[in-house]
């Protein structure tokens, strides 16, 4: 079995605690438990060179703001900023007109554990997303299930839904297939998404 590095178990450990505490016995609370089952398994991390890009800027200050939201937020913030240098950020690969005009250098995604990820495997995905202020992501979709953990103030759309916001701390479930975006206010958005796939 691989040996998994510290700042990436203590990251994956930080937000299975938070996570399966307030999700228990609901969709998400079981597709948490398919993820973070399958976690149990380590995998090899890849040899790639970390990057950073623009809206990476703005990463201290949405963590800053997580810290000052709790012990729980704090301690993620904390394994987070252990675990980032190892990370490769990059762009999505594509938008639509749903997405704000400064989206493009306004954006960064880390693939964590998953494909192409810093622990690359393809049975379930653990990333994270960081929006400049005054963003929008684009409206997206995908088969796998998935949790997000919000770590900053912003909000968030689900089909042809309101908008809504689930605050610092806040967490969701996005059942597959279903469209969804984020967006962020004057702050920066920094939220942690989970998925596995559906069954």
């Amino acid at each position: 079995m691989a040996e998994r590095p510290k700042p990436l178990q203590n990251f994956l450990g930080s937000i299975r605690n938070h996570l399966l505490g307030v999700q228990s016995g609901t969709p998400a609370g079981r597709c948490l438990h398919r993820v973070f089952n399958a976690l149990t398994d380590p995998r090899p991390v890849l040899a790639t060179a970390p990057a950073r890009l623009p809206a990476c800027a703005y990463l201290d200050k949405a963590l800053d703001n997580a810290r000052r939201s709790g012990a729980s937020l704090a301690s993620i913030a904390d394994a987070f900023a252990a675990l980032e240098p190892n990370l490769n950020w990059t762009r999505r690969a594509s938008a639509d007109q749903t997405a704000s005009a400064n989206f493009v250098d306004g954006h960064a995604n880390a693939m964590i554990v998953g494909p192409h990820g810093y622990e690359s495997r393809d049975d379930v995905w653990v990333g994270v997303s960081l929006l400049a202020p005054h963003v929008r992501y684009p409206d997206h979709d995908h088969a796998p299930e998935e949790v997000y953990l919000v770590l900053s103030q912003g909000k968030f759309r689900q089909g042809d839904t309101e908008w809504f916001e689930p605050g610092i701390g806040g967490s969701f479930y996005n059942t597959p297939n279903i469209r969804h975006a984020m967006a962020s206010g004057s702050a920066p958005l920094f939220a942690v998404w989970c998925l596995a796939p559906s069954g």
